[in-house]
């Protein structure tokens, strides 16, 4: 593979426009991906309708390393005219901590992190274990729930099933819930599809 976290024949740097919309329910979500060589910042925008409940709105903010570890996520979400709002840092090395500074022991491990409602965050994972074909890990998550924000740790595991030219498939798996899916990604890590949850409806890059 080339550098550790990144898709084999990525295009690697520069700034990147996607656009998914969910199976099954109202809604888009809006991403605008910057990546060069010492970092990959994410700022993505979720609108969203859920059945049987109120529409939200949620917004978020990753910035990692050039290898796809985790440095600093902000989350706000706006439903009801209610606001909710989440801030981690992180280490990169497994330590995280709120808002305040404080630290969070029981997410000590983690690397990688989950927000429940975008394609995203499975990026993450995929870019920085650079697996090779037939190969699987397993991983501890910061998984981050939606609509309450909460964080709990999660287990999960990723294997890559094959390499095809400009993407792959692979199969992710919750380890607490016995989810699992079968997802296909482009050159850089990016979710093309993710069967029953999101699809991409368009898609562009530019060179910085």
């Amino acid at each position: 593979m080339g550098r550790p976290g990144r898709a084999e024949g990525g295009r690697g740097m520069g700034e990147r426009q996607v656009f998914w919309e969910p199976t099954g329910d109202l809604g888009l979500e809006h991403l605008r991906l910057e990546i060069d060589s010492t970092r990959l910042v994410a700022n993505g925008m979720i609108l969203r309708g859920m059945a049987g409940g109120s529409p939200f709105r949620l917004r978020y903010t990753l910035r990692c390393d050039a290898s796809a570890r985790v440095r600093g996520v902000e989350v706000r979400q706006w439903r009801e005219d209610v606001e909710r709002r989440l801030d981690l840092q992180a280490d990169g090395e497994g330590g995280w901590a709120d808002a305040s500074g404080r630290t969070l022991p029981e997410l000590h491990g983690c690397i990688d992190l989950d927000i429940a409602v975008t394609p995203f965050t499975n990026t993450l994972p995929i870019r920085r274990l650079g697996l090779r074909s037939g190969q699987a890990e397993e991983i501890d998550v910061v998984y981050v729930a939606v609509p309450d924000l909460g964080v709990s740790r999660v287990r999960q595991r990723y294997t890559r099933l094959r390499g095809e030219p400009g993407g792959d498939r692979y199969l992710y798996e919750n380890l607490r819930n016995g989810y699992r899916a079968e997802l296909t990604v482009d050159a850089d890590g990016v979710v093309l599809d993710y069967p029953g949850q999101w699809r991409r409806r368009e898609a562009g890059g530019s060179a910085a």
